[in-house]
């Protein structure tokens, strides 16, 4: 059986995931590399809104890849995301118009707000707290650029 030249997107998939690795990886071992967790964050809620459930499992796999470079809780940060794209984006999203401040605020609650529900985790689980890096204002600034070019 031969597999149709037009029908690529499962090998896409896969080369994406493979990047993706590849590239946390770096960003492991080299902090100037953002982790690209709002890119991840704004894949994710849109998925969500297309209802595509191939896209939110691959966004997915890569919070999950994410969480085990970092040393976070298994799918805290796929918990987290849900969270706020039920309970907290919608009320963002009706109160302003400006898109550069939507995105504003999807880079600002990946980071920030996803250090406060590891806090809040931490405190519930009494678990040792998760510590605050000066590098996480760089990588705000640099994903803000990455995700209005998205």
């Amino acid at each position: 059986m031969q597999r149709s030249i037009s029908h690529k997107k499962p090998l896409e998939v896969i080369v994406y995931i493979l990047l993706f690795v590849l590239y946390s990886s770096l960003s492991t071992i080299y902090p100037y590399l953002p982790p690209l967790f709002a890119v991840l964050f704004l894949l994710f809620t849109r998925a969500l809104e297309k209802q595509e459930v191939l896209n939110v499992l691959i966004v997915s796999l890569c919070l999950v890849v994410f969480e085990a470079n970092n040393g976070y809780f298994l799918f805290s940060s796929i918990l987290y995301f849900y969270i706020v794209y039920k309970l907290i984006m919608p009320k963002i999203l009706q109160n302003f118009s400006c898109s550069e401040c939507i995105k504003i605020f999807y880079v600002l609650f990946a980071y920030v707000g996803f250090y406060l529900f590891l806090l809040l985790l931490s405190n519930v689980f009494l678990l040792p707290r998760p510590e605050l890096s000066y590098y996480i204002v760089y990588y705000i600034v640099i994903e803000f650029f990455l995700v209005s070019l998205i």
